[in-house]
């Protein structure tokens, strides 16, 4: 079992004014995040226990014996958990929050539990937007993020990941939201088709090549049929092995961003903001030049800053201060 690690000596002042935990608990992960009240990051633990290698009634276990020794060191702080952890497969399921949705709204749709030495448990709810067809859309986690980047300004915000994720702010709340599978279906391609088989390995990084895969979507839809062009690039001796990898994934990001365009979520010139996944973050933002937008990007404090904003409302928590966020 992987424990906090020691906080430096230099840091007593720091370790005392320790006021909550933001559990990340994710398919494959469980990530723990020790937090003062003014935001500030103490300590960090990470360990392989993600709800897909638990069993029913395991997580109280888990949960108490990764977070142990902080609440030895600091008493029964608060905990909130949040990702897949209150989904179906999880805990405890909580239920979506409907689309339109600000901090006050995620922060009325949180379930509490006591934990056995008395920390009280938030379990934060997912989003869903019930105007997206043919099925309602839905995302957990990710609309912390977009609550701690900020709802202040009108624009599209995008998320980048596995399924990746456009939402739209507007009158200080979450309006609607849309999902592509990017990630997966790259992941599939690269692992399991034919296309896959010409590629380099291990794997190489070609930014000129992710930038031709790019131009390549911009100008056509067809992504089935151009997706085929990474085979006969091969064929032609146009596209090399170590550069089918970049050039795939610069066309289904592209596609994408292509998509995304024709659904309304932006034009030509609008800014648009990349927040999240920093491994993707900078191709999000060479697609998005590409795509004639400006890119405004996150400051990878997202996820906290929304997790005590929403937490502030669950609680109304006056020890929880957000002056520096």
């Amino acid at each position: 079992m992987a424990s906090p690690s020691e906080t430096p000596k230099g840091n007593r002042r720091m370790e005392a004014s320790a006021a909550s935990v933001i559990v990340d608990w994710g398919t494959t992960s469980f990530r723990g995040t020790l937090v003062s009240a003014d935001a500030g990051v103490l300590d960090h633990l990470e360990t392989g226990q993600g709800i897909s290698t638990l069993s029913k009634g395991e997580h109280e276990a888990v949960l108490m014996g990764a977070l142990g020794p902080w609440f030895e060191r600091h008493g029964a702080l608060p905990v909130v958990a949040l990702g897949m952890i209150t989904s179906r497969n999880g805990w405890i399921e909580v239920p979506y929050v409907p689309c339109p949705a600000g901090a006050a709204e995620l922060g009325a749709g949180t379930t509490r539990l006591k934990l056995p030495n008395g920390s009280d448990l938030i379990l934060f709810a997912g989003l869903t937007d019930p105007a997206r067809t043919p099925f309602p859309d839905v995302m957990r986690g990710e609309e912390t993020q977009i609550v701690g980047f900020g709802l202040d300004r009108d624009m599209a915000i995008i998320l980048p990941g596995t399924h990746s994720k456009w939402a739209r702010v507007a009158d200080g709340r979450i309006a609607g939201f849309q999902t592509f599978v990017t990630g997966e279906v790259f992941a599939l391609l690269m692992k399991h088709s034919f296309i896959a088989r010409g590629a380099s390995k291990p794997p190489v990084d070609d930014p000129e090549a992710f930038r031709w895969g790019l131009a390549e979507a911009r100008k056509t839809g067809a992504m089935l049929s151009l997706l085929f062009s990474a085979r006969t690039g091969g064929l032609a001796q146009k596209l090399s092995a170590e550069q089918l990898r970049s050039y795939v994934s610069g066309m289904v990001i592209g596609q994408e961003f292509r998509q995304a365009r024709e659904a309304g979520w932006y034009v030509d010139g609008d800014q648009v903001a990349i927040v999240g996944n920093d491994g993707l973050n900078a191709l999000y933002g060479i697609a998005a030049d590409a795509f004639g937008l400006k890119v405004l990007e996150g400051r990878g404090e997202e996820a906290i800053n929304g997790a005590l904003a929403i937490l502030r409302e669950a609680l109304g928590w006056a020890a929880v201060h957000l002056d520096s966020v």
